[in-house]
């Protein structure tokens, strides 16, 4: 299985991606991309003297459902991409959502 660690996408077959962000998505169309800016939901640790705590950001303030549907497009998104794969191959631009 896939692990994500230290900006590095390591895939079970040894193959190493390097990322520029710390995060990967994707979007409508099924490509895949670095996602940069946490902007929606994230968490950041925050040094104040010698305690550690942690920040919660949800600037558009979304509720516990709303970030399940938020989360079950994505998952949707990702399983239409292997579905399509599966069925059309790589090589394929089939493979992509075009509008």
């Amino acid at each position: 299985m896939a692990e994500f660690k230290r900006r590095t996408l390591v895939l079970s077959t040894g193959k190493q991606v390097k990322l520029f962000g710390s995060s990967f998505a994707i979007g409508k169309s099924l490509e895949i991309g670095e996602g940069h800016a946490p902007n929606i939901f994230s968490f950041s640790n925050e040094q104040q003297t010698t305690q550690t705590t942690g920040v919660i950001s949800n600037p558009h303030k979304l509720s516990l459902d709303e970030l399940m549907e938020l989360a079950n497009y994505n998952i949707r998104l990702w399983m239409d991409l292997k579905d399509n794969i599966r069925r059309h191959g790589v090589q394929n631009a089939k493979v992509f959502n075009r509008e």
